[in-house]
């Protein structure tokens, strides 16, 4: 016998519809706690679904384990205990320190499938990468998207594989040292396929930029809090995933004395004590709030790592010369130099962009520096752009190596996105694939009207890719042809070394930004950075500069010159002098 088990408090009657019943109807039991049950015997893999009430209506499982035909069709049993892992002798590794290399599985490689994925890990691993991390692969509407708007939490995308061919990816990961983190999005679901409601009261009152807000703090709320955890508990239980990175976490409006992630981060520990291996939860946060990664000990959530945009807006704006939109407040090196040395710039200071102050100061004599993310590249700092172009298409070499070496060269744990190492010449887009054509017109106008509040100039409809039409998916995926050709090799080559010396410098190994100085000149554009006996000198002008700083070269972009008084660096490059 199989037990199927589903909380729905909203409807007065449930019953289980399951395949090889000649299409009875079985009659389920409710729990006083909203919970309703059942026993019925049921083949491996068996097609099964919901009705509640009088709709004859077959709902997928809001925990199915999957969707063999979409998140509109009946769930499909799948038992985790049955999967052919490999990995025993796997014992995870800490998120700290690592270089975290994030992809899309759906252009990731031309098939977008995650056994074609597995065909690039060894690439991963010589380039020097510790952890792969998956955009969503959780269960959405249509065969492609980014996996921000799933419904069906539980369940893993179909067309990447299912749960199967995650498994065989995780597992493949871990056999060559990688380990996995996987993007939960649980602050908002899908507009296609969320059928939620109907069994419970999931959603808030509360709204945020990408829909209805999830009910944590209301009325009914504690089976709604389980529903979140258990699902971030599976991924890294029963996928193995060795953490997760949680989307958005400042829309998870949360009222309680304990906060859902503070809850989530206890039972990841309990977790992590029970498996014998490492399991990490990495943040993405708009608020500059160090409450999440301070340990719980001391009043914090006790997250293991969150996602640091002042960093990459410090880089990226004093590299490129943008100032649109959120990047109005940055640009200069003394904004670059100050965010270098305490990780958020807006720290209790005015934002020109929300109007109002922003942040809070990291209290780098408790939290190393290793606790915060640097990157010079993610999927929505260049999805988001209108065109979802990348830096690499409208940066010169150098100016991308520089970018690189402030990143990487840091004492924060690090993330590439997939093909920035070597300058990608393919763009990253807003692609979706709504069946419903409304939906589809709702969602275009709506990435017009975001485009246009970050400052990108949306006034020419036609110049915007449509997110519905599937060569905007195609034009996405990365062209692996070109990784060995002129610029792209190079920029490659110098990404493999950066993170080789990230490796084996001890010096760069230091976690607390108290020992790390920086010293500039805003007039010539130079930069330096020192990290012990190693001092990252950049040239972010177009003319050659001296640098103040001498020394025995370690690894450099472009020809430097080093004298007596100083480095001579060509204009856009860099050089690691010991």
């Amino acid at each position: 016998m199989t037990e199927f088990r589903v909380w729905a408090p909203t409807p007065a009657q449930v019953r289980l519809y399951l395949d090889g019943t000649d299409g009875v109807a079985h009659a389920m039991t409710r729990s006083n706690d909203g919970w309703w049950h059942a026993d019925v015997a049921a083949a491996p893999g068996a097609r099964y679904g919901f009705l509640l009430d009088d709709d004859p209506t077959v709902l997928p499982d809001p925990r199915s384990p999957r969707q063999p035909d979409g998140v509109h069709a009946r769930s499909q049993l799948w038992d985790p205990a049955a999967a052919a892992w490999t990995d025993d002798a796997w014992r995870g590794r800490s998120v700290a320190g690592a270089v975290i290399y994030e992809l899309h599985v759906g252009t990731f490689t031309a098939a977008g499938t995650f056994d074609s994925a597995i065909e690039k890990l060894d690439y991963l691993v010589e380039l020097g990468i510790d952890f792969v991390e998956l955009m969503p692969v959780n269960s959405f509407a249509g065969t492609h998207g980014w996996g921000y708007d799933g419904v069906l939490w539980y369940s893993v995308h179909e067309p990447y594989g299912g749960p199967d061919g995650l498994v065989r990816f995780v597992d493949a990961c871990h056999a060559r040292g990688l380990g996995v983190l996987i993007d939960a999005v649980f602050n908002h679901l899908g507009p296609s396929g969320n059928y939620l409601p109907r069994f419970g009261p999931y959603l808030s009152s509360a709204s945020n930029p990408w829909g209805e807000g999830i009910n944590i703090a209301g009325a009914d709320s504690d089976e709604v809090r389980r529903y979140i955890i258990g699902c971030a508990l599976r991924w890294m239980r029963d996928f193995h995933a060795d953490g997760l990175r949680l989307d958005a976490v400042h829309a998870l409006v949360d009222t309680t004395a304990i906060h859902i992630l503070e809850e989530l981060a206890a039972e990841t520990d309990w977790l992590s004590m029970q498996l014998g291996r490492p399991l990490s939860l990495v943040a993405e946060s708009d608020l500059n709030d160090p409450r999440l990664i301070t340990p719980r000990d001391r009043g914090g959530y006790g997250l293991t790592a969150q996602w640091a945009d002042d960093i990459h807006h410090a880089i990226h704006t004093a590299v490129s010369g943008e100032r649109q939109g959120y990047y109005a407040d940055f640009g200069s090196l003394a904004t670059l130099a100050e965010t270098l040395r305490r990780g958020f710039f807006h720290a209790g200071t005015y934002s020109s962009f929300r109007r109002r102050r922003h942040g809070r100061p990291l209290d780098t004599g408790i939290i190393p520096a290793s606790r915060l993310v640097a990157y010079t590249c993610t999927h929505d700092q260049v999805g988001n752009r209108a065109l979802g172009d990348r830096p690499s298409q409208n940066l010169a070499g150098g100016q991308l190596a520089v970018k690189a070496a402030l990143a990487l060269g840091s004492p924060y744990t690090a993330m590439l996105f997939m093909g920035e190492e070597w300058g990608a010449s393919t763009p990253f887009q807003f692609f979706s694939s709504h069946p419903e054509p409304e939906l589809a017109r709702a969602t275009a106008e709506g990435r017009r009207a975001e485009f246009a509040e970050h400052g990108w100039d949306a006034s020419k409809k036609g110049d915007i890719p449509d997110p519905q039409d599937p060569r905007t998916f195609r034009r996405s995926k990365l062209d692996w042809g070109e990784i060995d050709s002129g610029e792209h090799a190079r920029l490659r080559r110098l990404y493999r070394d950066l993170i080789v010396l990230r490796r084996t410098e001890p010096d760069l190994a230091d976690p607390w930004l108290e020992r790390l100085t920086v010293d500039y000149d805003e007039a010539e554009r130079w930069i330096a950075v020192q990290r012990g006996r190693l001092r990252i000198v950049c040239n972010l002008g177009a003319e050659p500069v001296t640098v103040p700083v001498t020394g025995d070269v370690v690894l450099a972009w472009g020809e430097p010159t080093v004298g007596a008084h100083g480095t001579v660096l060509e204009g856009h490059s860099f050089a690691i002098l010991r």
